[in-house]
């Protein structure tokens, strides 16, 4: 059984009871089309990944089957905690070069795209990174780490760094000078000048300190998250993409095979030795594209049934074939994009967001079973009726015309 599976009614329960202690403490932490969007692209990571894995487990376990020099005991602790420490170390630098290889950067970006810094933002995963990330990890195969320890620390590095991403956690006193935290990866994710390639570590941030790369949160500067060209879009296949297109622009623009090939290894900002003009954090703006509170209310609830959806996939990974699982995942892909589409106001959203709705209540009720799932009547009607209701909606809600919504 998929662990994420179980971690998913934990991560949407923790996001509302953030956004609640956020909104007593005055904290402008919650942008429900951000916190949606973030949510669409841990949903659109775990759907790839299910076509992936091999990438990273795969190939892990292709080189521990052929390349080991010895096999640790996987019922040992001293071999977990040996490998959770040594997953950190290789997490740290294959962290770093997300952030100093184009390349990398590329399918590490879109976890910095967002302007706020929440846990749905942690949920804010790439759908391309994995694979190259599988190359830092293959000296733990060698060195005998079997598959199944390898695959748990994993999981517990991952999960361990969903709650760091909160704002409603203060300064942890000595807890902060060894393990990464709210306020240690609060200044990882910020745009100011000394946030910048700071704070890679996954649980330790011991190897920040000893490598140089670690920054502490300043009292007296307030961090503002994102990136500095600002990615101004809520669609998780935009945000998933855009650098590599932007990277394959400028190599064609590019004369030379060699100067070609370091545009994709150069770092995000080129290979220049220029200093960056100085951030000015007042200056900075907010991309909001001005949501009716209706249509978020709307989108909540779709998203909180894609997610139920999600559960059911991920139980399916190992025994549904691979043609009905990608029909599946075609049915997160057309959610996310018309979702997203509606918070933004894109054009003739509304309609295919009707269509959307219409087609999943009638397929839901029509088909003998869902994708293996032999499903009760009554579930088959009140999904169809909730759909159709909202297509009704939808139709009787006012909207205007073309950019519905200005950004700000």
């Amino acid at each position: 059984m998929n662990l994420i599976v179980f971690a998913i009614p934990i991560f949407l329960t923790t996001t509302l009871l953030e956004a609640w202690l956020a909104h007593r403490r005055g904290l402008a932490a919650y942008s429900i089309p951000d916190a949606i969007s973030s949510y669409q692209y841990g949903l659109l990571s775990q759907v790839v990944g299910a076509f992936t894995k091999f990438a990273k487990l795969g190939v892990y376990t292709l080189v521990f089957e052929a390349y080991r020099a010895t096999t640790l005991p996987s019922d040992s602790l001293w071999v977990w905690v040996g490998a959770l420490v040594a997953y950190d170390f290789f997490y740290y630098w294959h962290h770093r070069m997300n952030h100093e290889i184009g390349l990398l950067w590329a399918g590490h970006v879109s976890h910095h795209s967002s302007e706020y810094f929440n846990l749905a933002t942690a949920l804010r995963q790439s759908s391309t990174s994995a694979l190259l990330g599988w190359i830092f990890y293959l000296p733990m195969a060698v060195a005998g780490v079997p598959p199944s320890v390898f695959a748990g620390v994993l999981l517990i590095d991952l999960l361990y760094q969903y709650w760091v991403h909160t704002e409603v956690i203060g300064r942890l006193g000595w807890l902060d000078r060894i393990f990464v935290t709210p306020s240690n990866h609060r200044v990882h994710h910020g745009q100011n000048d000394y946030c910048m390639d700071t704070n890679y570590g996954g649980i330790l941030i011991l190897w920040d300190r000893l490598f140089g790369t670690f920054a502490e949160e300043r009292k007296d500067e307030k961090v503002i998250y994102g990136v500095r060209t600002p990615l101004q879009s809520l669609n998780p296949f935009w945000g998933n993409m855009h650098y590599y297109i932007e990277l394959w622009q400028k190599s064609k623009a590019t004369p030379g095979w060699r100067a070609k090939l370091g545009v994709w290894l150069a770092p995000p900002g080129g290979w220049h030795d220029e200093a960056s003009e100085p951030y000015e954090p007042s200056q900075f703006k907010y991309y909001d594209p001005c949501t009716p509170d209706a249509v978020k209310r709307y989108a909540v609830v779709h998203q909180v049934l894609a997610m139920l959806f999600l559960m059911h996939f991920l139980t399916l990974l190992n025994t549904l074939p691979k043609t009905l699982l990608a029909l599946y995942a075609a049915g997160f892909a057309i959610s996310a994009i018309s979702l997203t589409s509606l918070l933004e106001g894109r054009a003739n959203a509304r309609r295919f967001e009707q269509c959307r709705v219409i087609g999943l209540g009638i397929a839901f009720a029509a088909l003998p079973d869902w994708f293996g799932f032999s499903m009760p009547i009554a579930l088959k009607l009140m999904l169809l009726v909730v759909m159709l209701g909202s297509a009704a909606w939808l139709s009787r809600t006012s909207f205007k015309p073309a950019a519905l919504w200005t950004s700000q």
